[in-house]
């Protein structure tokens, strides 16, 4: 059975490569100046800023291309995805005060294994004994990086997990919202709740910014809102199993920025564990994607 979409979006594959590679080298430079910006300011005051930033950005795209129907049918949903999208933001941050910028890069691609288990439990999606093998072999990989009990282990090495998870469980709930949301309105309302909850914390965490970090900020906020763009962008007018697999050239970004200029290089045990963690993410992406063809066939 021939599948129209699929044709439209494999005929700009290449336009989508484009801009998912690109999304990921502005949220590895996004990430770099959120590092060193959490090491004078509180990561909640850092996210805030990012998430106003979005909320403003995501404004201006409106105005401009017109509002439309921004009701939504799961408004409940719709919260939730925005609260799990600000701890999740909120806890890598804090993570980076502590940890290289490659090791939590690395650790944080733990989160394809975890929607594919939360995609098993909630959505009932089917799970075959490759992809179980290539999850365990994906948290193995994660735990090579980790090294729980050695004296290079941080507890911030956790909180990136928890954040991959809290990514995941987003990413869960993006499908469930797929069939009735446009993707406008769910940006829109993840801006919102985010910004929003961000915004009541703030005075409780707020400190004056320095005059020579407010461009900074303002950098963070681009960086990170045009990444989120251009993803979405990329995940329209291309396959996903196209893409995502390029999400893993963060390792490669994060690790020039982090040497360049933090002084952080990966060890052996970062590489390797990294290594273990891209092979099994790559098979995870590439059964799951023969599992969708198979139920459109």
């Amino acid at each position: 059975m021939s599948h129209p979409e699929l044709v439209t979006r494999k005929q700009s594959n290449g336009l989508g490569i484009l801009f998912m590679a690109t999304a990921i080298a502005l949220f590895a430079g996004a990430d770099t100046v959120a590092k060193f910006l959490a090491q004078s300011y509180h990561p909640i005051q850092v996210m805030g800023m990012r998430q106003a930033g979005l909320l403003v950005g995501v404004t201006l795209w409106l105005m401009l291309r017109g509002t439309g129907n921004l009701r939504t049918a799961k408004p409940g949903l719709q919260i939730l995805r925005g609260v799990c999208a600000t701890l999740s933001g909120a806890l890598y941050v804090y993570a980076l005060r502590y940890i290289p910028l490659a090791d939590a890069a690395t650790v944080s691609f733990a989160a394809p294994f975890f929607v594919t288990i939360l995609g098993f439990v909630i959505l009932g999606e089917k799970v075959g004994p490759r992809r179980w093998f290539a999850i365990l072999a994906g948290f193995a990989g994660t735990l090579v990086v980790i090294r729980p009990g050695f004296e290079s282990f941080h507890p911030a090495y956790f909180l990136v997990l928890l954040s991959a998870f809290l990514f995941a469980t987003r990413q869960i709930i993006s499908r469930n919202l797929g069939s009735t949301e446009s993707t406008i309105v769910t940006i829109a309302f993840t801006a919102l709740v985010s910004a929003s909850l961000l915004g009541v914390l703030q005075p409780f965490f707020w400190k004056p910014i320095a005059t020579e970090h407010i461009l900074l900020f303002a950098l963070y906020g681009i960086l990170a809102g045009l990444g989120e763009f251009m993803v979405i962008k990329a995940l329209e007018i291309a396959l996903a199993v196209v893409v995502a697999p390029l999400q893993y050239t963060m390792i490669l970004w994060t690790t020039f920025f982090g040497f360049a200029i933090f002084g952080d290089m990966p060890d052996g045990y970062t590489l390797l564990g990294g290594a273990i963690i891209i092979l099994a993410g790559a098979f995870t992406f590439w059964r799951e994607h023969q599992a969708r063809r198979a139920r459109l066939d």
